[in-house]
């Protein structure tokens, strides 16, 4: 294009009729690539051109537009020019610009209506403050944060609370200084039963990471009694039939489990066996029960942080491995899985299943064979002797899991007993789904230094071979 011809579009999106700039970021949406493409690079061409009256357009159009796809691009935009990358612009504003983006923002998270767009503004408000804040250039921010949290606003306090948390993340830092305020804020949110549940999770998110953002333990500890709140912020949201919200404070959970396992250890049973009730209760969804897995799975591989914390519970391991292998039985089976033509080796199981395999594997990797053998020996054989091919087929299933996390304890234990077991089982139920699995369970036990072959002979020369008996044989 003509370069006369661009600066004179430049002029005229920058100019004081606000059409042209709405048309600007519209056409930045298009789904056409050339119309795209000119608007990038007529945007591109204005940040060069006057940085200060581009950032004012899109704050304006932010606080302004009655355009709910305008706004929210705007938001979008803003952010990507105040982040601290390349395209860092707010070094080259003026400090007129700066001050008047600062209160511009500020102004949009009181009137904004749209929850979208809300944490849009939210995430450019922590983006700027992250690179300002901590030399002290946004001093209103925080006292305008402290007063959303007070304020009778749902809204204003679940924005205030969401750029809590990515603050935490980003420059956490400079909010230590106000570690006994935001713990009362905290405290005061999550014990308030009329608090609005969007804001009780915002305030769960930001009291996580601001935990994790504390470098010394005797800081950490200090929110220790904001915890039985923390877990009434996931039993409410349970009670009350809202999964999604739960699921929310799960996965933030899940999170803090991870990195700071120490946290839970004074309060650990009753954290563990809130978690364990969840995930036994078949009237959840499959996806919140997983998750409260998740979490107890999590403290369980958090050796290195938190050593030896989930062996000290034996009667909690007993009780999730006995989870794990109920999730193993909701396996669906096609009677003709045998003559099929093509070999698809996750067909008939379930969600439930594979996070069931998943994780006994990872369980007894992160635990090891002296906890989960005792285990698995008192649970194993009522499954292995059961009638029901899904129950044996389960049992077969849970030992290749936590053969690789127990071999040492196996090795002249466990498995010589339940590979006797699988003899007895195939002689007396000639069923071939079975026998597979044995064969497959077997190779995995070969891990725990087994010198032997199984070989299998059903009589049926088409399926298995044609070595003329019935049963199987046992060789080392």
């Amino acid at each position: 294009m003509d370069p006369g011809v661009q600066q004179s579009q430049v002029a005229a999106i920058l100019g004081s009729d606000p059409t042209a700039f709405e048309t600007l970021i519209s056409h930045l949406m298009s789904s056409s690539n050339e119309q795209r493409s000119h608007a990038e690079a007529l945007f591109n061409l204005c940040k060069q051109t006057d940085p200060d009256n581009l950032s004012l357009k899109l704050a304006h159009l932010l606080h302004s537009s009655p355009h709910h796809e305008g706004r929210a691009m705007s938001a979008i935009l803003l952010r990507k020019q105040l982040t601290r990358d390349d395209s860092y612009l707010w070094p080259r504003l003026s400090s007129q610009t700066q001050s008047s983006l600062k209160s511009l923002l500020l102004s949009s998270i009181q009137t904004e209506n749209s929850k979208s767009i809300s944490k849009k503004l939210c995430d450019t408000i922590s983006e700027l403050a992250s690179g300002i804040l901590p030399d002290n250039d946004w001093p209103e921010l925080l006292p305008f944060m402290f007063q959303c949290v007070s304020s009778d606003s749902p809204k204003l306090q679940e924005s205030a609370f969401l750029i809590f948390a990515q603050l935490s993340q980003y420059i956490g830092d400079s909010l230590t200084p106000h570690i006994k305020h935001l713990h009362d804020i905290f405290l005061q949110c999550l014990t308030n039963p009329s608090v609005n549940p969007d804001v009780r999770i915002a305030a769960l998110n930001a009291v996580i990471n601001f935990i994790q953002c504390l470098s010394g333990s005797a800081d950490r500890d200090r929110f220790q009694d904001l915890l039985p709140a923390m877990m009434r912020t996931l039993t409410e949201a349970l009670n009350s039939g809202q999964e999604a919200t739960a699921q929310e404070a799960l996965e933030l959970l899940i999170e803090l489990a991870g990195t700071e396992p120490r946290f839970l250890r004074r309060q650990l049973v009753d954290v563990v066996g809130a978690m364990l009730q969840i995930a036994e209760a078949e009237s959840l969804e499959e996806g919140t029960r997983h998750l409260a897995i998740e979490f107890v799975i999590t403290l369980a591989e958090a050796r290195e942080r938190a050593p030896g914390m989930m062996r000290k519970l034996p009667q909690f391991i007993s009780r999730l491995f006995a989870i794990l292998m109920k999730m193993l039985l909701d396996i669906e089976d096609d009677p003709a899985w045998h003559s099929a033509e093509t070999e698809d080796e996750d067909a008939g199981e379930t969600s439930n299943y594979s996070v069931g395999q998943e994780c006994l594997d990872r369980l007894s990797i992160s635990l090891g064979g002296n906890t989960i053998v005792p285990v698995a020996s008192e649970q194993l054989p009522a499954y292995l002797a059961a009638p029901e091919w899904q129950k044996r087929h389960a049992a077969l299933i849970a030992l290749a899991q936590i053969a690789e996390g127990c071999s040492k304890v196996l090795i002249g234990d466990v498995c010589s007993v339940a590979i006797i077991t699988f003899v007895l089982v195939v002689v007396d139920y000639d069923e071939q789904f079975i026998i597979v699995q044995e064969y497959l369970c077997s190779g995995e036990c070969v891990t725990c230094d087994f010198n032997f072959l199984l070989l299998f002979d059903t009589g049926d020369d088409k399926k298995f071979g044609a070595s003329g008996g019935h049963g199987v044989k046992l060789l080392s």
